[in-house]
């Protein structure tokens, strides 16, 4: 066991019942308050441990990285020192905030109230991918426009598909969404047209953040990616539909999924989640030898999506879990650099929706409103076949709970703004 994950581990630091945040979870961030410039963080209950402050009191020297790393507005720098040693401090930090610590002696100087921080993206991505890896949501997408009798591809059970999505877009959880223009075809007779998306949708998904990877032409393997994977954050990678139907051939995704992604604040690490792995499904036709893993490389994690009218109580549309993936991170990574790509730190990996077997699991409007044919009924009288200007999409998430720590996320959400 991962020292810093015993969970009989207890903090001087003060943790609500059923934080998403106690010791066992210890995730990164980037913070700021009135008088503390953009450093790196990490959650414990409902408070920030300023790991500037601490490097600084040389508490972290000797562990493989600089006190410089943990003055920077991003976590590139930290990442980019690799797994031994961002597990390290991880572990380091584990022990300065153990009930027995003397730490505690200085709370008021190397604690943060969370609610008075400004939280900010994480990391500076470079390169953002996009998989499309649930088999029950693309065999949702295929039965709705395709062939309900063959829904999935040729290909789609042989390769974890994918696609190059923009970086420079995504953004930290908190920031209005604005409605994205561009052509959209009515129907299949007429002319397309200009205008805002009428159907704005959400996509439930996570998002791994990579340590640096080999040089170029080199690969990464699925035995080796848990070293190049640093953690998970929750991500909502918004779709226009309308705007994707008509310009998704022949090239894939554009104008309808370059507009806006949005990412939670929190990294939880990969250690963190280390109990929570699971197994995967059997994945048939046998897949080649370059994406055959050992052992357990899916993770249990509670997942769920709520629509907040602008008007108030929100209704939640969507309960599902990560481990319903069919395709796993490692054999992700290890598709992604086969053919010698190279990855970088701070670069982020989205999994795809991740819906399950269920229509409460859907993990998109489109299929929840199965196309806008079956509405959502909210607790102010509307309905939702899509989500509406004014609307607050939350996503949030956690490993654990009911006697074993609860391995939490935060939540990350959008509003929708015209």
């Amino acid at each position: 066991m991962i020292e810093a994950n015993r969970p009989d581990l207890r903090s001087w630091v003060d943790v609500p019942a059923g934080s998403d945040f106690p010791m066992q979870n210890l995730p990164f961030g980037i913070f700021s308050t009135v008088n503390r410039s953009p450093r790196p963080g990490v959650a414990i209950g409902a408070q920030i441990l300023d790991l500037r402050v601490v490097a600084e009191r040389g508490l972290l020297d000797g562990l493989g990285c600089d006190r410089s790393d943990f003055a920077k507005a991003t976590l590139n720098t930290f990442i980019g020192r690799g797994k031994k040693v961002t597990r390290t401090v991880r572990n380091r930090l584990s022990e300065l905030l153990r009930e027995d610590s003397s730490l505690a002696e200085d709370a008021a100087s190397v604690l943060v109230e969370q609610a008075e921080a400004t939280l900010h993206l994480p990391v500076q991505i470079g390169d953002y991918t996009d998989f499309y890896s649930s088999e029950d949501h693309a065999r949702n997408v295929g039965k709705m426009f395709r062939d309900p009798d063959n829904a999935l591809l040729p290909n789609w059970k042989h390769i974890p598909v994918g696609y190059h999505g923009r970086a420079s877009s995504i953004v930290v959880s908190g920031t209005p969404i604005k409605r994205p223009h561009g052509q959209t075809r009515p129907n299949d007779t007429e002319p397309p047209i200009y205008g805002p998306s009428r159907l704005l949708d959400f996509e439930l998904e996570m998002a791994f953040v990579t340590h640096p990877g080999k040089p170029l032409g080199d690969t990464i393997s699925t035995a080796e990616a848990d070293d190049y994977i640093f953690g998970l954050a929750l991500f909502n990678d918004w779709s226009a539909r309308d705007i994707q139907k008509w310009e998704y051939v022949p090239l894939g995704p554009f104008l309808g999924k370059n507009f806006s992604s949005s990412m939670s604040p929190w990294i939880v690490t990969l250690d963190a989640l280390e109990p929570y792995r699971v197994p995967g499904p059997v994945q048939d036709p046998e897949v080649l030898p370059y994406l055959a893993y050992e052992g357990d490389a899916h993770y249990d994690v509670a997942l769920q999506v709520e629509i907040i009218p602008e008007s108030g109580e929100g209704k939640t549309v969507c309960q599902s879990n990560f481990k319903h993936m069919y395709w796993n991170m490692h054999q992700q990574l290890a598709h992604h650099t086969v053919n010698g790509c190279n990855i970088r730190s701070g670069d982020v990996m989205a999994s795809g929706t991740i819906s399950g077997p269920k229509p409460g699991s859907f993990g998109s409007m489109l299929e929840i409103s199965w196309r806008g044919t079956q509405p959502v009924q909210m607790p102010d009288g509307s309905e939702r076949k899509f989500i509406l200007d004014g609307d607050t999409v939350r996503i949030a998430g956690f490993a654990g709970g009911a006697g074993r720590p609860r391995i939490g996320f935060g939540k990350v959400d959008g509003r929708v703004v015209g």
